[in-house]
């Protein structure tokens, strides 16, 4: 990933974890238009090509906020028809890192509000510091969640739960947030990164064809009914049994060594 973004920082941490930085820290890392077109440029390229990539760790820049959701700095003034293809590509934005095949992991690191909160939901699972505060506001602007939040939310902590949090708008901690099923972890803020990043280094030490089946079982099972969700895993599943990264795993196992996984 040679990319060089303007709202985004793209560090390869090592061979297989990508860190991603979202880096407006001066407007609270809120999303602007060009935010989301080089997170949709981003997420769909590696729909295309992993780049050796195994797991990635999304987190804000500075330590108050994660991101404070759309700018509203920028919206000021927008006619209909411009609103509304800024939210189409918002939309393809989040479709973008739902549909990512390498697992997606959140160091919530501050403010997580509206499109934030999506962003966190969105993904495949997070950890956050201990002063992050989460909020869906904006059936206090006038508008609704609009990039997944009335569907991914319900999905993470309960219907119930979810329109609690969004028909009130108001703000909930990050215990809240674990204890609810948002997040998976509250960390101290200077721990935050360290544990992310040493999950995803988990992640990526294992075989990246299983990682990849694995996560698509789940997130595609997860829609369709049981038998069927079971019907899809052995899809999934037998997708590795005639690769190398397989015969790889049983005879490290059986020589007794860390096994060298090479995605084949």
């Amino acid at each position: 990933m040679t990319q060089a973004y303007e709202t985004l920082l793209v560090e390869r941490i090592d061979d297989h974890v990508l860190l991603l930085t979202l880096n407006r820290p001066q407007a609270a890392n809120a999303m602007n238009t060009r935010m989301g077109e080089e997170l949709m440029d981003l997420f769909e390229r590696f729909q295309l090509d992993s780049d050796g990539v195994r797991a990635i760790v999304v987190t804000g820049a500075g330590d108050k906020a994660f991101c404070a959701g759309g700018d509203l700095k920028e919206r000021n003034g927008m006619s209909d028809a411009q609103w509304l293809r800024q939210h189409a590509m918002f939309e393809r934005m989040l479709r973008a890192i739902i549909a990512c095949p390498i697992p997606v992991i959140g160091a919530i690191n501050g403010a997580a509000y509206g499109g934030g909160c999506e962003i966190t939901a969105a993904l495949d699972f997070a950890y956050a510091a201990d002063n992050a505060r989460f909020a869906l506001t904006e059936v206090t602007l006038g508008i609704m969640p609009g990039a997944g939040g009335t569907q991914n939310l319900p999905r993470a902590m309960g219907e119930r739960r979810a329109k609690e949090v969004i028909l009130t708008g108001l703000p909930f901690t990050a215990a809240d947030a674990c204890d609810w099923g948002l997040v998976n972890r509250v960390l101290p803020q200077a721990e935050l990164l360290d544990a992310a990043l040493a999950i995803a280094r988990r992640i990526a030490g294992n075989a990246p064809i299983s990682v990849r089946q694995a996560k698509q079982s789940i997130t595609r099972g997860m829609q369709m009914s049981l038998a069927d969700g079971l019907a899809f895993e052995i899809e999934c599943y037998n997708r590795m049994v005639s690769t190398e990264d397989r015969l790889e795993g049983i005879r490290a196992f059986n020589e007794k060594r860390k096994p060298q996984f090479r995605g084949v």
